[in-house]
């Protein structure tokens, strides 16, 4: 270690090894000064200019949040069996099936252009290939049954196991719907999170979404409920199994309230 004498700058050199941890003095041998010195600092690998990881980094809030997965409802063992069965018939047709679906959907379009009944902006009616998005946020006890009852209606579902992945599924991709139960992520306070996300929404963005609280305590469609919540629907999770039906109903509700809305805006209906 070097030090050097504020008063004449004369430079000395101390081992090292002979050095206190702590602060001392030393006097300069040549005009008798006093010098106040420090203990010199190790550099460790926790360091800002060390060399290596850094444990900051390995923070989990430091880590690429991800969006809300997919929801993908597995078959039951007799779908897969007849899947199974099957599986040889539909390989001596390849496409056969897309083919199908895809003349269906231009008869009808083309019923619609020629009757002149095609969908205008604000309709109600969604075209065949028009999938709605969903969003469910709830506990494990009702995640995989909400998920499952509206992806059997040709909804496109995500769902969300914490309050990280509700967020940023919601600023990436439109959500349609959102079902969001009050005991989400009660360790990262999901509910409050998702349903602040909601409410910073600019007025033409809200009339686009569709937000849905599971309540235990409130019964199905319960008016009174849904606005002391702040949400456009209140169900309870013993009406899952009605849940695509009783949601569609409110839909054509929603849909129909904001109609001029739409039309005006020229955007179509949820």
């Amino acid at each position: 270690m070097i030090v050097a004498c504020s008063q004449c700058t004369t430079r000395l050199q101390l081992d090292d090894a002979k050095l206190p941890s702590r602060p001392f003095t030393i006097r300069c041998p040549k005009c008798q000064n006093i010098i106040n010195a420090q203990p010199p600092v190790a550099t460790t690998e926790q360091g800002a200019l060390a060399v290596g990881e850094s444990p900051a980094l390995e923070n989990p809030r430091y880590k690429q949040p991800t969006p809300a997965p997919a929801f993908n409802p597995e078959l039951s063992d007799e779908s897969a069996e007849v899947q199974a069965y099957a599986q040889p018939q539909q390989q001596q047709q390849p496409g056969a099936a897309d083919t199908g679906e895809v003349m269906k959907m231009l008869a009808t379009l083309l019923q619609r252009g020629a009757s002149g009944k095609e969908r205008r902006p604000g309709g109600a009616t969604p075209l065949a290939w028009e999938r709605r998005t969903a969003l469910v946020c709830a506990t494990p006890a009702y995640r995989e049954a909400v998920a499952r009852a509206l992806a059997l209606e040709n909804y496109r579902v995500f769902v969300a196991e914490d309050s990280t992945q509700a967020i940023e599924r919601m600023r990436e991709e439109h959500m349609d719907v959102v079902i969001l139960e009050p005991g989400f992520d009660p360790v990262e306070q999901g509910t409050a999170f998702v349903t602040r996300e909601v409410s910073i929404m600019r007025p033409a963005e809200r009339r686009r979404l569709f937000f849905v609280h599971l309540s235990a305590s409130a019964r199905t469609l319960d008016a009174h409920a849904a606005f002391v919540n702040n949400v456009n629907m209140v169900v309870n999770p013993a009406d899952i199994d009605m849940l695509p039906q009783t949601l569609e109903r409110a839909l054509r509700d929603f849909s129909e309230l904001y109609r001029d809305f739409n039309n005006a805006f020229g955007v179509a209906a949820i």
